[in-house]
């Protein structure tokens, strides 16, 4: 979360760039200047490159990166990013809004449209991360992307054979390895590849527990005749991490930062960390290419593949008899090890095991004024989940913290014991089809057409009345956007775009508790749609660069994240909060007043409207008119980078202001502010000419006490008496809390 040394207040173009991406090589030491670079698209977007990242603590995640940029709110509930416990919005958007590429290849979950960015490629592997506030590409190979587009590029391969080491140690334990190897250009087949290793470990900043991650990326490129480039990029992602309590108001006032896990084990004790630690393991595969097949005529293409299992679990008891499998009464007592009085604390699994393979292709023909595109993208996604339950030792350490189905308890005939059990395909087929215009030099428009559908089909294993679930979903999303360059300097730019997404897949499906149906899974969940606006302006200059957007969004059947406890796990998922209207204004500027020299500022005014009363049971919560949760109407950046070639540092300071957390706005946290900074030195030349640098990163200087972000949203706090007069009985909100104070000291060396 500190300033970008390189800061790019840029846009990318509204339809996809065929141009390869520039090289951006660092050695010794990077220029420091932040100089904006030159862009002609038609819409907002922030973009952060090599040289800003490499100064950055290694531990930091994407979303803890691009924090500075205009709309960006990250809660972070570690300061090295390793645990899943953290939330992004973008202009009050939440995560399960945006969408994330990698190599231009989807990184959420198909699912649930969540991303988690601790399974993301190792920072000194990653060339640059962009973030679009609002409209993605037209070819972009992502559905609920309302919230914008965060996009990774890795590192190209380097020409000359060589490596990275880079070494870390850090407050609570920290202590990173990252190693990198490039083979240079093999022999004459033009083949360039790389392949990295990192292992990283840290204690809990708070409670007990500790992270562990271990993560691998490589990089295959060729690159021919004139433009042509075909590359294959690999991310193996295997972790061990916390997820931390979140309290409510009433936690945190009573308890603040001790609110956690307990350290040790009792019997019948359902709180112990060790029951709260969560592992994942993940590959992610893409691989973008791009042919010139004439000087007129482009083609272009991503296909990716993904797998990953995983478990996020929680302490939960059982009892040896009354209990039921779906609406099944199980009559025959469960075998139970460690039972005392028929109860035992076992381990409750949420696992999931997911499969995604897709491709996005597209032609693209220069005919005159005109530059058009079509293409395809089809995605086909398995997501396996299953809530099952394991046995833990006499010291409370599960039997298998992978929640395996053949170690998890059983009936008595045989039958794995399940609160959920179900398995959801989804196929995402869609087309699109744009045109940019140069209708003068100065004057661009670009108009474009994206059909999608998303189908599901789903079985239910647990015994009851539903066994197979369907929904099948279509949109047209047109959008439109114009470009004028005033002069060499400024620009002006306005677009529409249309954006649509499904409720979850955890919606399709009924849950069942003492035999009953207690939440009824729907295949007629109305889709949400959203129109959004914006005008803007930029100007880029020798030593001053700036841009300054408006926005306007209007959505109907607003879909608000949310997490509800499902049986003991904690769930993602959405809450329909009927229509809804926000408007607002990003700002950003990055002024050099001497090389070496850098300043940043970036801020955001955010106004939203909820349009309609909330539905509870029978009645309505007189919400409308009430702001969105999760939406801070201020938040404001600062940050300054120094470079002479020999010294570097940085500080960055992050100010949010309030967020509520119930849709009656009788809940809320208040403001707060962090500060970040970090010292460094190029050794270049002191030992030899090889790049290296020591340097300090301090994270969360002030260590303030404070609520970062709302985890779970409630309809309201406070008892609330309804439109039709019934009394609506309020529920709390959890948190997340901000993380504490840290230092990492690191120590790179190029070879």
């Amino acid at each position: 979360m500190l300033v970008p040394a390189l800061l790019a207040g840029s846009a990318t173009a509204a339809f996809a760039d065929d141009a390869a991406p520039a090289d951006i090589k660092v050695i010794g030491h990077p220029d420091p200047e932040g100089l904006l670079p030159d862009q002609t698209a038609p819409k907002a977007v922030s973009a952060i490159s090599a040289d800003f990242i490499v100064k950055q603590a290694p531990t930091l995640n994407a979303f803890q990166l691009v924090n500075l940029l205009p709309g960006a709110n990250v809660s972070s509930s570690d300061p090295y990013g390793l645990s899943t416990s953290s939330s992004l919005t973008l202009r009050g958007l939440g995560q399960d809004q945006i969408g994330v590429l990698m190599e231009g290849a989807p990184q959420n979950d198909i699912g649930y449209y969540y991303a988690y960015p601790s399974q993301f490629a190792d920072a000194e592997n990653v060339r640059q991360v962009t973030l679009a506030q609002a409209a993605a590409d037209i070819d972009a190979p992502v559905v609920a992307a309302a919230g914008g587009v965060l996009s990774l590029s890795l590192d190209d391969p380097k020409a000359e054979m060589g490596g990275l080491v880079n070494l870390s140690l850090g407050s609570y334990s920290e202590r990173r390895a990252f190693v990198r190897f490039d083979t240079g250009t093999i022999g004459k087949t033009g083949l360039k590849a790389f392949v990295s290793y990192s292992n990283n470990r840290a204690d809990n900043w708070r409670g007990a527990g500790f992270d562990t991650r271990q993560h691998v990326d490589a990089k295959l490129l060729n690159e021919w005749g004139d433009g042509n480039r075909a590359s294959i990029s690999v991310s193996f992602n295997e972790a061990k991490t916390s997820t931390y309590p979140s309290p409510t108001l009433a936690d945190w006032q009573a308890y603040g930062r001790d609110f956690n896990y307990d350290k040790h084990y009792s019997e019948g004790d359902a709180n112990y960390w060790r029951l709260y630690r969560a592992p994942f393991r993940n590959v992610y595969i893409a691989a973008p290419l791009h042919l010139k097949l004439n000087d007129r005529l482009a083609f272009d293409s991503t296909g990716y593949l993904q797998f990953g299992y995983g478990n996020a679990p929680y302490g939960t008891q059982l009892t040896e008899t009354g209990n039921f499998l779906g609406t099944e009464e199980l009559t025959q007592p469960i075998a139970l090890p460690g039972a005392v009085d028929g109860v035992a604390t076992v381990l409750g699994n949420w696992t999931g095991k997911q499969m995604r393979v897709g491709d996005v292709s597209k032609l693209s023909l220069q005919a005159g004024a005109h530059r058009i595109t079509a293409g395809l993208w089809f995605d086909y996604g398995t997501d396996r989940v299953t809530q099952s339950y394991t046995s833990i030792d006499a010291d409370g350490h599960p039997m298998d913290q992978w929640g395996h189905q053949s170690q998890a308890i059983h009936t008595a005939d045989g039958r794995l014991l399940a609160y959920e059990n179900a398995r959801t395909e989804t196929v995402t087929k869609g087309f699109f089809l744009a045109d940019s215009i140069q209708v003068t030099p100065r004057l661009g428009v670009d108009i474009g057409f994206k059909g999608v559908n998303v189908l599901r089909n789903g079985d239910n294993y647990l015994p009851g009345p539903q066994s197979t679930v369907r929904s099948s979903s279509s949109a047209a999303l047109p959008r439109a956007a114009v470009h004028y360059q005033l002069d060499d300097r400024q620009q002006i730019f306005a677009n529409v775009t249309t954006n649509f997404r499904t409720p979850n897949e955890f919606a399709l499906y009924n849950s069942y508790y003492g035999g009953e149906v207690v939440s009824q899974g729907a295949d007629n969940l109305k889709n949400e749609y959203s129109v959004s606006e914006e005008l803007g302006y930029r100007y880029i200059g020798p030593s001053l660069s700036f841009s300054l957007t408006g926005f306007h969004y209007h959505f109907r059947n607003r879909q608000v994240a949310t997490v509800i406890d499902s049986g003991g796990a904690l769930v993602n998922s959405t809450v329909n909060a009927g229509s809804q209207t926000s408007y607002g204004l990003d700002g950003e500027i990055d002024y050099r007043p001497a090389k070496g020299v850098s300043v940043y500022l970036s801020g955001e005014y955010l106004h939203t409207r909820q349009d309609d009363d909330l539905a509870i049971g029978g009645d309505y919560l007189p919400t409308r008119g009430k702001r969105a949760v999760s939406s801070p109407k201020v938040q404001f950046a600062m940050g300054s980078t120094y470079d002479d070639g020999r010294l570097f540092g940085s500080t960055a300071l992050k100010y949010v202001g309030r967020q509520y957390a119930t849709f009656m706005n009788d809940e809320s946290i208040k403001g707060y502010a962090t500060l970040d900074l970090s010292v460094g030195v190029h050794l270049a030349g002191l030992i030899d000419a090889q790049r290296m640098d020591l340097r300090l990163n301090a994270i969360n200087v002030t260590n303030p006490h404070v609520l970062s972000g709302v985890q779970a949203i409630s309809s309201n706090a406070l008892d609330t008496v309804g439109r039709n007069g019934t009394v609506i009985a309020g529920s709390a909100p959890t948190y997340y809390v901000g993380s504490g104070r840290a230092f990492v000291v690191s120590l790179s060396r190029a070879f």
